[in-house]
């Protein structure tokens, strides 16, 4: 079976980082492929709170949704992300103590549907890709809007344009 896990350290305690999970309206800044998201049901991110959430490609606007399948306040946040034709996914989120910053884990797995018939190690590379820079993205967030963000030049990874450590 292949696996799609990637992590991060991130320069802000795990209560800064759950501030912007805990935000439906924040979640298209940090998620790739993500225009715009706003919450539609529930007290997000609750346990099956739900964020409705948009996909530009070119011309089309594809309206998808996003259900909380699990929460656990300030440690974990599993999701199930609709995506029409493409079917399911679940993505896990774990936030780790890690000294003075957070340790944020994600691992992602098609559920139903065309991604997960298509599941295989070339399908997982193409996630670790969006992780990548989603991690990016969510550090970036994090660590320049938080009371606790240090005032520290980004790391640069081994990655050209994408910045930051921890990439697993």
């Amino acid at each position: 079976m292949s696996v799609a896990r990637r992590h991060r350290l991130i320069r802000v305690s795990p209560s800064a980082v759950w501030d912007v999970l805990a935000d439906g309206h924040r979640y298209a800044e940090w998620v790739v492929g993500t225009a715009r998201s706003e919450p539609v049901r529930g007290h997000w991110p609750h346990k099956d709170a739900a964020i409705r959430f948009q996909v530009r490609l070119g011309p089309l606007r594809l309206e998808n949704e996003t259900v909380v399948r699990h929460c656990e306040e300030g440690v974990e946040l599993e999701l199930e992300a609709h995506a029409g034709a493409l079917g399911t996914a679940r993505i896990a989120v774990e936030l780790r103590p890690w000294g003075e910053h957070c340790l944020v884990l994600v691992d992602e797995h098609p559920l139903q549907g065309a991604g997960g018939r298509l599941h295989n190690v070339g399908f997982d590379a193409l996630i670790q890709l969006r992780h990548r820079t989603m991690l990016a993205r969510l550090a970036r967030l994090c660590e320049s809007t938080a009371p606790d963000a240090p005032h520290l030049a980004p790391v640069p990874s081994a990655v050209p344009g994408v910045e930051g450590t921890g990439h697993a």
